[in-house]
């Protein structure tokens, strides 16, 4: 098919869009490309279009054109100078992101959200790498064709994009658990007068307001 396209045949380059149009998507989405994921991928076909006389027939299609979606997204971004919150990037992601093999299958709902939210509190650059490989299901070779890197450093930001992520999810599950939203913490306090004694300095405790000398 590229092949067909590169010699001449123009006109199949349509298919190419049907063909990776949604795996566009959700890649300019994953690089924060927010409302704009559309035009993204717009301009990205365009620019592919433009660039494939230089396009190397014994390439993979896929990473080369998701490099193209990656640099449009970051064009994007920093051209218009979108500084909203990190948290607000993440909110825009559409739910279908996460609704693809093999992510799906792999993943609760609630795991899903909580994923979201851990990926939202990285930094771009491993934000990217673990979307490329876990999200869009991409080869480290792939990976490292997409974001121009060589494959040992794709393999060695992988698994220090994957640590960090996995302090993210396990802060999170400690601030899960200790909050009380029931707050029974407090009525325990109440109940036994502790939360109204106050420390003496040779450690007894002195009753609070209201109580007998």
């Amino acid at each position: 098919m590229i092949a067909r396209v590169t010699a001449g045949e123009r006109d199949l380059f349509r298919v190419l869009v049907v063909r990776y149009g949604a795996l566009a998507q959700r890649t300019a989405l994953l690089c924060g490309a927010g409302a704009d994921a559309d035009d993204v991928v717009q301009e990205s076909f365009v620019a592919a279009y433009r660039a494939l006389p230089r396009f190397r027939v014994r390439e993979s299609f896929r990473p080369w054109l998701l490099r193209i979606v990656i640099n449009q997204a970051h064009n994007a971004v920093r051209g218009r100078q979108r500084a909203r919150a990190l948290a607000d990037r993440v909110a825009g992601w559409h739910t279908a992101v996460l609704d693809d093999e093999p992510v799906s299958n792999a993943l609760t709902v609630e795991r899903r959200a909580a994923l979201v939210r851990a990926l939202g509190d990285l930094r771009e650059a491993d934000r990217e790498i673990l979307a490329l490989r876990y999200l869009l299901d991409l080869s480290e070779a792939e990976t490292a064709t997409a974001l121009r890197l060589p494959k040992g450093t794709v393999k060695s930001r992988t698994a220090r994009a994957l640590e960090r992520l996995r302090c993210v999810l396990a802060d999170d599950g400690s601030a899960s658990r200790r909050a009380e939203p029931d707050g029974s913490g407090s009525r325990r306090a109440e109940a036994d007068g502790s939360g109204s004694r106050r420390a003496e300095p040779d450690g007894s405790t002195a009753p609070g307001r209201g109580g007998g000398a």
